[in-house]
Formats: structure tokens, C-alpha cells, sequence
């Protein structure tokens, strides 16, 4: 008798989950990361002179480099990985910038533009995926589209800062209030009323770039201003210092965050967009 065919899976580039996991030190390096990029943008391209076409080309090329090295590791490395996030940090508020301030663009248009930007790759991504859980970031393909959600959040989340900041004339710090208290909504509707994980997830990612962007210009900008003058050194030091700390910690304890995951059974789960 002849012997069935065998079926196999196309061949894919298997890995262990690229993302650590979604503790009070992941959110809490994750502000930090966002208020470095908002002042380390400021100390390159203000304080050294360096200008912003300079600075833009220079920490581009540090991001391209941070994340070919991301990509070629097969699990997840706190250093690499939370490097990569400062750097897209610093990226994504000079793509703003550049917009802003060297092309004229109006915040609330370039609000809108990486709005519906982010709103399209989550779009792909689900398309493509049938989910947008980062628990799940097993794949290339998986891990593009999770970089690049990444790198929409912190330019929306700058231009949507700026905005209601400087163009509404609101202030740093009640623009950090505000999104202190959008990201406290999230997580009430999350631990109290129990919506999708995902989606709360990705909400609260958004809101604290532009939370980390006011703490930064809080902190940093001159009393003039309205900030408290510590100014972009001394603000971008400090928070570097606690970083480069954290991540130490998470490399040492070397946390079990990176588990494998079956794409074959993950297809195989209701098209949600899953926890």
C-alpha cells in the first residue's frame, strides 16, 4: 500500500518571543526611554550644535545598526532590545521635529498623519497575523510589523504631546497630568472592566510616549518656559543611568520571558485579537 502524503509547514525562520515580558519594570523603563528621547534629541540637536539634519542622519544610523542586531538574535536580550527602544525613542521625536520645525508641518496634521499611519500597520499586521498580541513576536515578519507600530507610537506620541502642550497653550505639566490620567483610565477599563488585552496594551504604549515627552520637557526645559531647568544634560544623564540599571537587573536575573511559541497553534486560535 502506498503511504500517505506527508504534509508539512512552510519553512519559517522559528524563534523564541522577541519581546520581554509586560511588567511594572518594562512600563517603567518604557517611560524613561520615552522622556530620554525627548531630551537627548534636544541635547544632540541644540545643546552640541550638532543641528537637526545631523543629528537625525546620525541617530538613524545607530537605530539601523541597534535593530540588525535586534533582528539577528533568535530571543529576546534586554540591552539590545532596550536599546533599541531609546534610540527609536530619540528617532521617532527628531521624524517629528523635522516635520515640525524644518518643514513647517502643523502639529495636529502630523498628529493625524502618524495616527492613521499606526492605524494602517495595526491594520496589516492583523491582516496578516490575525493578531496584534506581542506575546507572540516569533516571527520576522511578526517583529517588523511590531518595530514598526513602535516607531508610529513615539512620533504620534510626540506630535500629540506637542500639541497639547505648546499649541494649547495647556504647559508640560498639566499636559503630563492629562496623560497620567488617560493612561489611569486605561488601566481601570483593563483591571476593572476587563477589556481586551491587547488593545489596552497598545493604548497605554501610545499614551506614555507623550507622557515621558512632558515629564522630559518638564524637567528640562528653562523656568521661563514653563519647565523646572534642569535642562537636557543633566535630565538625559540621570534617566540613562536608571535604565542602563534596570536593564542590568533584567540581564542578571535573566527573567523566563522568552518562551516558545507554536505559530502552528496560534493560527489555530480564534481570529482575535488575542491576549
Amino acid at each position: 500500500m502506498s503511504q500517505p502524503p506527508v504534509v508539512t509547514e512552510p519553512r519559517t525562520r522559528r524563534m523564541l518571543n522577541k519581546v520581554p515580558e509586560v511588567t511594572l519594570v518594562f512600563w517603567i523603563i518604557k517611560v524613561l526611554a520615552t522622556t530620554v528621547g525627548e531630551t537627548a534629541a534636544d541635547y544632540l540637536n541644540v545643546d552640541l550644535g550638532l543641528g537637526l539634519t545631523v543629528t537625525s542622519i546620525v541617530m538613524a544610523v545607530l537605530l539601523i545598526a541597534a535593530l540588525v542586531a535586534q533582528f539577528e538574535l533568535r530571543r529576546y536580550i534586554p540591552a539590545v532590545y532596550w536599546l533599541s527602544v531609546v534610540l527609536i525613542s530619540v528617532v521617532g521625536t527628531l521624524i517629528t521635529d523635522n516635520l515640525t520645525d524644518s518643514a513647517g508641518v502643523p502639529l495636529w496634521t502630523t498628529t493625524v498623519v502618524f495616527a492613521v499611519a499606526l492605524g494602517v500597520t495595526f491594520t496589516v499586521w492583523f491582516a496578516q497575523e490575525k493578531t496584534l498580541s506581542i506575546h507572540s513576536i516569533v516571527t520576522t515578519r511578526r517583529e517588523t510589523f511590531y518595530w514598526l507600530a513602535v516607531l508610529f507610537t513615539f512620533a504620534l506620541g510626540t506630535a500629540a504631546g506637542d500639541l497639547v502642550a505648546e499649541s494649547l497653550n495647556l504647559g508640560f505639566f498639566v499636559a503630563l497630568l492629562v496623560f497620567a490620567g488617560a493612561i489611569a483610565v486605561v488601566a481601570v477599563a483593563y483591571f476593572v472592566f476587563h477589556i481586551n488585552a491587547v488593545l489596552a496594551f497598545w493604548t497605554a504604549y501610545i499614551l506614555t510616549r507623550p507622557l515621558g515627552a512632558s515629564t522630559g520637557d518638564l524637567l528640562s526645559q528653562p523656568t521661563a518656559d514653563g519647565g523646572l531647568g534642569l535642562g537636557t544634560t543633566g535630565t538625559s544623564a540621570l534617566f540613562l543611568v536608571v535604565i542602563v540599571a534596570l536593564v542590568i537587573v533584567l540581564t542578571v536575573r535573566n527573567p523566563k520571558a522568552a518562551t516558545a511559541l507554536d505559530p502552528v497553534a496560534e493560527r489555530a486560535r480564534p481570529l482575535q485579537w488575542r491576549r
